[in-house]
């Protein structure tokens, strides 16, 4: 059964998170990414950028485990060994870059059961240190219905 209470429930916010050149560039070259924008500081800078650009998809190395914490947590009961993520999006306000201390802050959006499954959509909201926008994640999970999953409560 799911626990629709989790719905609504937002993180204490979790960071800072330093954003370093060697992480960006470690990063880049992870996923096989060879914009200089990601590697090379000089044509960052003269792209109009104060350091390096992080990949759009970089923000996973710090919402991640903000998001598998939250799973962990007894109290809610998600089942992580059987869980499959569903889909993710990333919308930026700016660009992630080196040099940034994020912060973010997980919050329970959607919480349902379709088709034998549990759906969990997660969102974090990322942000500065001086407190200013810069990236949400959406991240849906799928987990089988037949578990316990979310805690107590009607689906």
């Amino acid at each position: 059964m799911v626990d629709q209470s989790w719905v609504g429930h937002s993180s204490d916010p979790v960071g800072p998170y330093q954003v370093g050149r060697e992480k960006i560039r470690e990063f880049a070259v992870a996923i096989g990414d060879g914009d200089p924008l990601f590697r090379d500081v000089d044509a960052a800078r003269a792209a109009g950028h104060a350091d390096l650009v992080a990949p759009p998809t970089f923000p996973t190395c710090f919402t991640m485990p903000v998001i598998e914490g939250f799973l962990r947590e007894p109290a809610f009961g998600w089942d992580y060994t059987r869980m499959v993520h569903g889909d993710q999006r990333i919308t930026f306000r700016r660009p992630v870059v080196a040099g940034d201390e994020l912060t973010t802050v997980l919050h329970v959006d959607e919480l349902r059961t379709r088709a034998g499954n549990h759906m969990l959509t997660l969102r974090c909201e990322v942000t500065d240190a001086a407190g200013e926008p810069v990236a949400t994640t959406h991240s849906m999970l799928v987990s089988p219905a037949g578990e316990d999953t979310g805690g107590e409560g009607d689906a």
